[in-house]
């Protein structure tokens, strides 16, 4: 099927392009918004049988709200959207506004739900069958070119039922949709989006901003991210607890992180730095294993750690380290 214009000329131009010269080709499948009502946390998550699906359905701000924009794709209901929750309207009212002012509303789909959790959604009647929407309380779930009308209740049912935080219950309607028979062209790329419900948190700052832009699998790459995701996520925190001297929070941090990532699952980055706190606190024996087990990853650990104590990362001595590199070997 011919596209009237480049893609990437609607994209950039937003409504008058697409009003001029309308595309023919759908981009974009099923996709969540959502926030976590003991949290205030606020994402977005999608899947869809096109590339980079990431990069203009799912926006989210702290504090905000978050939208998800399909179908016959307008990306400026993202920026849009959040800028009128940013300014108080409520998500429904938004949406509406941003509808009337949309001449080819008839073809779009979008998901909307600002930081109090009031979701709304728009299916336009130019959108391809299967095509549909639900919006509950705290959430919106929308789809089009389904292969059945089975996908947005699957998905609401997920959200509503799977325990976890916002983005395993996200996960977890994506994994439905999928189940209950997804985009009739099949799978490509996914993409989910989390940030905090604390409005005074910097607009660039996420706690998850994952994509999986090409895959025959973009789900079980995208569940595989999510989970390597919270590895580094608990280390950060390990970090933080560190600068403040909470050497017994870092530890348990550091130690959850590894957790999420067995032996072979990286590159041994998480294992070996907190194998380094623990060297420099002078527990030597407990860091000797986990040192054994970056380096059977990758030996250029052994490299950095020598360099280590010429920028005052590592206080231990020569041969300490030499000790630890020989019993680790």
């Amino acid at each position: 099927m011919r596209l009237l214009i480049p893609l990437c000329a609607i994209l950039v131009a937003g409504p008058a392009a697409a009003q001029q010269d309308r595309p023919l080709r759908p981009v974009h499948t099923y996709s969540i918004v959502a926030v976590d009502s003991a949290t205030g946390e606020i994402g977005a998550a999608v899947q869809s049988h096109w590339f980079s699906v990431g990069s203009i359905v799912t926006w989210a701000e702290p504090g905000v709200g978050a939208v998800a924009t399909q179908s016959f794709v307008n990306p400026s209901y993202g920026p849009n959207g959040l800028e009128l929750m940013r300014s108080g309207v409520p998500a429904p009212e938004a949406l509406a506004t941003l509808l009337r002012a949309d001449p080819d509303s008839q073809v779009r789909q979008i998901g909307m739900i600002d930081a109090a959790g009031h979701g709304a959604a728009h299916t336009g009647s130019r959108n391809i069958p299967a095509a549909g929407n639900h919006v509950g309380r705290w959430y919106s779930v929308q789809a089009n070119l389904m292969r059945s009308a089975a996908v947005w209740p699957a998905m609401a049912e997920a959200f509503e039922t799977t325990d976890g935080d916002l983005a395993e219950r996200m996960m977890s309607a994506l994994e439905a949709a999928e189940a209950a028979g997804g985009d009739i062209r099949g799978r490509q790329s996914a993409a989910l989006v989390v940030v905090s419900g604390d409005r005074a948190a910097p607009p660039w700052e996420k706690l998850f901003d994952l994509r999986v832009e090409d895959s025959p699998n973009p789900l079980g790459v995208l569940r595989d991210h999510l989970r390597v995701a919270r590895a580094y996520r608990a280390a950060t925190e390990g970090d933080n607890y560190l600068t403040v001297g909470d050497v017994a929070s870092a530890l348990e941090s550091y130690a959850r992180a590894a957790r999420y990532l067995p032996d072979g699952a990286t590159n041994g980055e998480l294992v070996y730095w907190q194998a380094v706190t623990l060297l420099d606190l002078g527990r030597v024996d407990e860091s000797v294993p986990l040192f054994r087990r970056a380096f059977e990853q990758d030996r250029s650990w052994i490299e950095l750690l020598w360099r280590l104590p010429k920028v005052g990362l590592l206080g231990a001595d020569s041969a300490t380290i030499a000790r630890v590199v020989r019993e680790a070997r």
